[in-house]
């Protein structure tokens, strides 16, 4: 009796029912919308984090480069050149290569960070930066010398030493970024945000070995593959694979072992970076308190941290579905709410003859506001599962159209093939010759199962609260004002 009763009514009524449904369908569809959307900003800002970081890392420690006392000045390149007299034409080349960013730390830092409580792995990497010159000088040539005209007497008289012309210097300057990886720990670290996509990586044994992986931006653009040969600072180095970045910008345009990025840096038993995973992602804070109490003179800088340095389109779009998209999806479910309240209620108040034959014919108020409930939480669920279609809609539409965002990065410094720094530099704490970078994201706008039972949670509680409004109205009502209502 209950469902005949209550379906007869919903076909009945099927443009009020219709307008309710609505109400509740535009807010939840505004809420999956807004949560999807915020999952993705999430993602997207992990991704930027990930392609500083790698996969898997919670938090890295570095110690931040001391000021210049007084009367000292920054460390800048300096180059040197051979006088070569008996060949003026011969190629001059020289390689820069320094720590980049940070103040060194000693090698056996990773073994005391990993003893910490709390962390579940740590692995040592070194942040280089290499300047490459080369290039020749060319000898001037003195000019003839030319005769002065009009001496004493009319004669000619001699000419002046001619003047230098021609000469000079022309020398190119290639920068690029090298990272030296522990090749027996490559689970952590930035080279895990990237992909071999030709070749392969290192291997455990290679500790010392003379090869390399390059970035593909990087490799592209020196025309460089598998099996070719990259020299740095004179040494020879095979490349051995090819990686691609995940984020489309890599962390390095070179990977090296760690042993021979230090002995190229000078920086024997030095690394500049740690990179730790926590074994609870919860205890992050905890982990990052305790390695700051327990290792003086360091920076612990936890992905939390880097995000709070994000800035462009990426963190303006990120405020405003956390701030401006939540309180507004808040706001119009309040809204439907209310609206779906009321016009349930002035739906019974419209069925007042109906309500009071049926109670004069035996209804208990019971059953009356069982009735209306059911009509209004019916209304409901079928709002729930419109706004369900159309919150799914909406995503997919922002999926697939994916719009591109901007993720600044302050604190790196990019070279030759768009290298970069990383680690707490990304923090803002770069080193000399910082810039600030941007990185484009293609935003989606993934949903989740919670999302949906969140849709469904809101529609089942809509139907309830417009139910307990005309059920309340409907309890109020007597049979004897059915007899007061002459058609």
């Amino acid at each position: 009796m209950f469902f005949t009763y209550l379906r007869r009514e919903l076909r009945r009524r099927r443009k009020a029912a219709l307008v309710v449904a609505s109400g509740l369908a535009l807010g939840i569809a505004l809420v999956i919308v807004v949560n999807s959307v915020s999952s993705g900003m999430n993602r997207a800002q992990d991704k930027v984090l990930e392609s500083l970081y790698g996969l898997g890392t919670d938090m890295t420690v570095t110690k931040a480069a001391a000021p210049p006392g007084e009367g000292e000045t920054t460390r800048r390149p300096r180059f040197e050149f051979d006088a070569q007299d008996n060949d003026d034409t011969a190629e001059q080349a020289r390689d820069l290569v320094m720590v980049q960013g940070f103040e060194t730390l000693a090698s056996s830092t990773v073994a005391q960070v990993g003893k910490q409580d709390g962390v579940g792995d740590a692995v040592g990497g070194l942040s280089v930066r290499v300047m490459k010159v080369n290039g020749q000088f060319r000898r001037g040539e003195a000019a003839p010398a030319q005769p002065r005209q009009g001496g004493p007497g009319g004669g000619t008289g001699g000419g002046g030493g001619g003047e230098v012309q021609g000469g000079g210097a022309a020398f190119d300057v290639d920068s690029y970024t090298v990272y030296g990886t522990d090749v027996t720990q490559q689970d952590l670290g930035p080279l895990t945000s990237s992909k071999i996509t030709s070749g392969r990586t290192f291997k455990a044994t290679e500790i010392n070995a003379k090869v390399v992986v390059l970035d593909s931006a990087y490799a592209k653009e020196k025309s460089l593959g598998v099996g070719k040969t990259l020299t740095i600072s004179k040494t020879p180095y095979q490349v051995i694979g090819i990686a691609t970045a995940d984020s489309g910008d890599a962390a390095a345009n070179v990977y090296l072992p760690l042993t021979q990025a230090q002995s190229l840096a000078g920086a024997k038993d030095k690394v500049t970076t740690v990179y730790v995973q926590a074994k609870d992602s919860q205890q992050i804070d905890a982990v990052k308190q305790t390695i700051q109490k327990n290792i003086s003179g360091t920076t612990v800088t936890t992905s939390a941290d880097l995000a709070d340095t994000v800035s462009g389109s990426l963190s303006t779009a990120s405020d405003l579905a956390s701030g401006v998209g939540k309180w507004l999806s808040i706001l119009v479910l309040v809204a439907a709410f209310l609206v779906a309240g009321l016009l349930t209620s002035s739906a019974v108040s419209r069925r007042v003859r109906e309500f009071g034959t049926l109670k004069a014919l035996g209804w208990k108020s019971g059953r009356v506001t069982r009735q209306v409930a059911g009509e209004a939480l019916a209304n409901g669920l079928f709002g729930g599962a419109l706004g369900i279609a159309l919150g799914l809609a909406g995503a997919w539409l922002i999926t697939t159209f994916s719009p591109t965002l901007t993720a600044q990065l302050g604190g790196g410094g990019g070279g030759a093939g768009g290298g970069r720094m990383f680690g707490a530099a990304q923090a803002g704490q770069g080193g000399p010759g910082a810039t600030s970078r941007a990185l484009d994201i293609a935003l989606t706008a993934p949903v989740s199962l919670t999302t949906i039972g969140l849709a469904v949670a809101l529609a089942v509680a809509g139907g309830l609260v417009a139910g307990g409004f005309g059920g309340w109205r409907a309890s109020r009502l007597r049979p004897a004002d059915a007899l007061r209502r002459v058609e």
